[in-house]
């Protein structure tokens, strides 16, 4: 009914674009804080930031190192600086201070909503006796958990905070699902990766997790089928009606 092979008992879910609608406002964060720098930079004829480089460089990475790889992908190197660096700091932390100061705001002036295909199947998750637990880059998973009404599935949550602290690799490296499956006592092999990114599906292959879904809401099933994914849906209750 789960639209997942046999020998699964547990799923590991991305938050943004997965569970919860905030993937939108990620891009649109990112996207005024790289046009904001590369205008300042450049003048008027700079390439804007867009939907590609986000996919590409920024999306289901850790913040410092989406900005270090989308700067680098346009031939730019900033200095590290540190985490308390300010938003307008000429550093990679400032850069991606900035971007989070932004996202704070659209979240307070948007709100949080959970896609609802995604509750029905997180509820037909729980209801099999399948542990859950949430793997993202974001350091405000907590909150958006919590706002979203998420919060009351989540057996484990490896979030920016856990990767920062336990100086894990981010994805496309598979130590935060790997975290996450430890946190939820099961094999890779025995859990399912669900993800929105390309980063994301290719950390779930690279930790030879037993099954791969990758959640396409911008229109990348191929490629996120080419980056390790077993499976592309437009939307989780997609699988409540698949044959695994």
């Amino acid at each position: 009914m789960l639209g997942l092979p046999e020998p699964i008992t547990a799923c590991l879910f991305d938050l943004d674009g997965v569970l919860t609608t905030t993937a939108s406002v990620h891009m649109a964060a990112w996207k005024q804080t790289f046009d904001e720098f590369l205008r300042a930079r450049e003048g008027s004829g700079y390439r804007p930031f867009s939907q590609d480089d986000y996919d590409q460089h920024v999306d289901g990475r850790p913040r410092a190192d989406g900005v270090r790889e989308f700067l680098h992908s346009r031939g730019i190197t900033l200095t590290e600086g540190s985490a308390d660096d300010p938003s307008d700091a000429q550093t990679v932390n400032g850069v991606g201070n900035r971007k989070n100061d932004l996202l704070l705001e659209l979240v307070k002036e948007r709100g949080v909503s959970a896609y609802p295909g995604s509750v029905r199947y997180l509820e037909e998750v729980r209801d099999a006796g399948f542990a859950i637990g949430v793997v993202t880059a974001s350091q405000n998973a907590e909150a958006v958990l919590a706002a979203a009404n998420l919060d009351q599935f989540v057996q484990a949550r490896i979030d920016g905070i856990v990767v920062a602290d336990q100086g894990l690799r981010g994805k496309p490296a598979p130590d935060s699902y790997l975290a996450g499956a430890r946190a939820l006592g099961v094999e890779p092999a025995r859990a399912a990766v669900f993800e929105d990114a390309l980063a994301g599906v290719e950390a779930g292959r690279a930790g030879a997790f037993g099954f791969v879904v990758g959640v396409d809401r911008v229109g990348q099933a191929a490629a996120l089928r080419e980056h390790g994914a077993d499976l592309a849906v437009t939307d989780l209750a997609d699988l409540l009606t698949t044959v695994p």
